[in-house]
């Protein structure tokens, strides 16, 4: 690889006559640094400018409101409140004049500490001293009335406190118009400034937009020469040639790109043949549930159920076991798809279980509840059917007295959430731990076991959703089983 050079060499390499990069990667990084270089001093000028302006600015503005909102204060509150005290609605003790100073003498003193110009803080201490005047005035009238001077008098002092009142409003409106005149000028300036950072901004833009076209244009050529090499072989890959190879080309960036393209070529026969075995594992898979399902046990007991119900002129029942089974064999079926909505699989189970409670209608009942909203989301397929299908023979038919089925599902962060629950003899603690430690493992084909049924499905889900543990099994001995299902909301392998 050619020696590394520095920024101002590389930037000459993107021109003709210049020395050659070393590398793309170092080309384009060091583009990236000279533009956002001579992009970020303009940028950051303007950026503390204006800083500086809109504190500056909001500094005046946020005078002004505070300023006539004292002014407000200064020329109704004090010298109402003091009237309602002469008036005798109050006593002098009862009035919160003092309060009022208080908060005058604070909002003051807050509009100081942010005043700037000299003149507009002279005014703001010609303002204090008058509310100094107007505390005076305000003990002055407190004193008459508890030596209960004549009314007259009092109304007197009250006649001065509203002269001082009314000239404390005057400084502030006087604060308030310089203020504004303050502003104003600052606004002029702040469009002074915004007019030069503005013209700077412009003149750098282009520049860089200019160097950038250049760069651009020999990096692209450059790269353009590499990768023609690349699209001819992966021409020739995707016409079926797995036998075509890459040449190693003179960009150091390239290398391992070209050596993982190879590596890859050499890959795909694997992954195809590995992608042709997934799939007919989970055909065989799909095959299974539905031969699990489709017994000739089930077959048979549901025709004898059809045939006796017939010969007992059981009329209404024949028809409805006879389209439960029919809906039962067309959702199974599918017309060969391997996802149907929630509302479908709730169907499917509701026509086997009518099939069921037809033929144990002394031991059986059942309830299919679920949210109406998750009704048209899609899922795989004969997923429920043989958990219900567990619980009716491994658990309310080794019960004695009637059982209860009850299929729910709902939706939850994310995720849609099936439950089997059944009241029937349940599972004993030693049986529910080999049950769980039977699913982590594939059974042997030709393994008598009672939970393929159990393992199907979860190898299932395992299969199209990618994830494990989806399925959780629960029971208490006697008291009844629950197998909970957790799907992925959104996420399906078509």
């Amino acid at each position: 690889m050619a020696r590394q050079g520095g920024l101002f060499d590389r930037v000459r390499s993107f021109f003709p006559g210049g020395n050659p990069a070393s590398s793309i990667k170092g080309t384009i990084k060091a583009s990236h640094v000279v533009i956002i270089g001579v992009m970020l001093i303009p940028l950051s000028v303007s950026l503390i400018v204006s800083m500086l302006n809109t504190v500056s600015y909001d500094r005046l503005i946020r005078n002004v409101s505070k300023a006539n909102r004292l002014n407000q204060i200064v020329k109704a509150d004090i010298a109402n409140e003091l009237w309602d005290i002469v008036a005798g609605n109050k006593s002098f003790a009862q009035g919160s004049q003092y309060g009022i100073i208080g908060d005058i003498n604070d909002r003051l003193n807050d509009i100081k500490s942010t005043t700037v110009g000299t003149e507009n803080r002279q005014l703001l201490e010609v303002a204090g001293r008058a509310i100094n005047t107007l505390t005076r005035y305000v003990d002055r009238l407190g004193s008459q009335m508890e030596n209960s001077f004549p009314v007259v008098e009092n109304e007197r002092i009250l006649d001065e406190i509203r002269g001082v009142s009314l000239l404390i409003s005057e400084i502030l409106q006087d604060f308030i118009v310089r203020e504004i005149e303050s502003a104003s000028a600052a606004n002029e300036e702040i469009k002074r400034r915004a007019l030069i950072i503005g013209g700077i901004e412009l003149g750098v833009m282009v520049l860089a937009t200019v160097f950038s076209v250049l760069v651009q244009i020999s990096v692209s050529s450059n790269i353009e020469r590499a990768t023609g090499a690349l699209v001819s072989w992966s021409n020739h890959v995707a016409g079926g040639d797995l036998s075509a190879r890459a040449r190693a080309p003179r960009i150091a960036e390239f290398h391992s790109l070209t050596e993982n393209l190879n590596f890859m070529a050499e890959k795909i026969k694997t992954l195809l043949e590995d992608n042709i075995r997934e799939q007919q594992h989970r055909q065989k898979s799909e095959m299974k549930a539905l031969l699990a399902q489709i017994t000739p046990h089930f077959l048979y007991n549901t025709l004898d159920s059809i045939i006796w119900l017939a010969e007992g002129k059981h009329y209404e029942e024949v028809v409805s076991i006879t389209r439960a089974f029919s809906n039962f064999f067309r959702i199974s079926l599918n017309q060969g798809s391997e996802w149907v909505t929630i509302h479908d699989e709730f169907k499917h189970i509701e026509s086997y279980l009518t099939i069921q409670k037809i033929r144990y209608r002394d031991i059986l009942d059942y309830s299919i509840e679920y949210e109406q909203d998750m009704g048209e989301k899609i899922i795989l397929k004969l997923l429920l059917q043989p958990l219900v299908e567990n619980a009716l023979y491994h658990g309310i038919k080794n019960k004695r007295g009637p059982g209860m089925i009850r299929v729910q599902g709902r939706q939850e962060a994310g995720f849609l959430w099936f439950s089997i629950t059944d009241n029937g003899i349940g599972i004993t603690g030693e049986q529910l731990e080999n049950i769980r430690s039977q699913l982590r493992k594939p059974p042997a084909p030709d393994a008598q076991t009672t939970i393929y049924g159990l393992y199907n499905v979860s190898r299932r889900l395992e299969l199209y959703y990618g994830c494990r543990d989806l399925l959780e099994i629960n029971s208490v001995y006697r008291e009844g089983t629950v197998v909970t299902l957790k799907i992925p909301g959104e996420n399906r392998n078509v």
